[in-house]
């Protein structure tokens, strides 16, 4: 556990305490920074690791897809390339368009008219579902099934979740940039807000956490997403995930301000009153302490959640080494200390 002296910092503590123990799974961490003061804690069901649990890098999944959107709006502020550019030009920049084509923007925004997977991903995955079903998908797959999709909705006009749309992103990027993914990321993102303690690969015991099934006690291989990389490869230690998540909270001063705040901005609505607002990257809600921005992950053998709340200057981190099962409270119990409102519905839109 860290965290600075004062009331404050004892309130934090308690309430992470709670939430811990809330999590049934073998390794829980919770970390909240408020106003830049830090507070981690840490517990579980299992043995403790031989490296303290907030040294270890988890899994974060779908959370990764913050990061993709957050390459993509400092691509466009640095004048490199923009969102509006159709993402078939960038494989091929004599390829024919019809009317609608589906733009970077729409990749990442999910509004491509995508499904969430190629259709021939399936075949493939349904006997490694359990452990690595992306594995032998591999980017040059991904990019071929892009270029021969057909939108089921014409772009811009529809929001349904795709893994697919947002590892094509990954690949557009890449080819635009003439950089591999793992080290466009790296420089474009992960060098200049200083998380070293994250990376797009598993590094091994001692390094990375050790995912679990869903009965908590069976292990799980390390992930291996195979061409998805941009839609959920990131793992990172909770005070790298606070560092990226304060960066938020306070863009000032960091090389990527104008990105920051760039995702930061509504993008569209969506849902009954419109509740369900996004932004480049993140889903947005409304509390009555002002605005938060979330997202969560899952892999087969951990979770994630990441949130921020500027008007309280407040970011929270929560990860977990069991695989996600319905009545799994990692993320409504996250979602509630981030809110201060309480755990959400379950239309709330908290687990997307």
């Amino acid at each position: 556990m860290t965290a600075a002296p004062g009331a404050g910092a004892v309130d934090d503590e308690e309430a992470l305490a709670g939430a811990v123990d809330a999590v049934d799974a073998p390794d829980v961490v919770f970390g909240l920074s408020r106003d830049g003061r830090r507070t981690v804690l840490t517990g579980g069901t299992g043995r403790a690791p031989a490296v303290p649990r907030e040294r270890l890098r988890y899994e974060i999944g779908s959370a990764s897809k913050t990061f993709t959107g957050l390459l993509l709006a400092h691509l466009e502020a640095s004048g490199r390339l923009s969102g509006a550019e159709p993402a078939a030009r960038c494989f091929d920049p004599r390829r024919a368009l019809g009317r609608n084509p589906i733009t970077l923007a729409h990749l990442i925004t999910h509004t491509s008219g995508l499904p969430p997977l190629p259709a021939d991903f399936y075949p493939q995955a349904v006997r490694r579902w359990a452990t690595n079903p992306y594995a032998h998908y591999p980017a040059d797959r991904v990019v071929r099934a892009f270029l021969r999709a057909r939108p089921r909705h014409r772009p811009g006009t529809r929001w349904r979740y795709s893994n697919f749309a947002v590892a094509s992103l990954g690949h557009a990027l890449s080819v635009a940039e003439a950089t591999p993914w793992d080290e466009l990321l790296s420089s474009r993102v992960l060098r200049p807000l200083g998380l070293s303690g994250t990376a797009l690969r598993p590094a091994g015991p001692g390094t990375d956490a050790t995912g679990h099934g869903a009965d908590g006690v069976r292990r799980t291989p390390p992930l291996d997403i195979g061409g998805f990389a941009a839609a959920g490869a990131v793992r990172a230690t909770v005070h790298d995930l606070l560092g990226y998540l304060e960066a938020h909270l306070r863009p000032e001063g960091h090389p990527l301000a104008g990105a920051l705040r760039e995702v930061r901005r509504p993008v569209l609505r969506r849902g009954p009153r419109h509740r369900h607002v996004h932004t480049l990257t993140w889903f947005r809600h409304a509390t009555d302490h002002g605005h938060v921005y979330f997202h969560s992950g899952a892999t087969s053998g951990q979770q994630a959640f990441l949130g921020f709340s500027p008007d309280t200057g407040t970011a929270l981190v929560a990860v977990s080494t069991r695989r996600f099962r319905l009545r799994d409270r990692l993320i409504p119990v996250a979602y509630g200390l981030l809110t201060d409102a309480g755990a959400p519905g379950r239309d709330s839109g908290a687990r997307a």
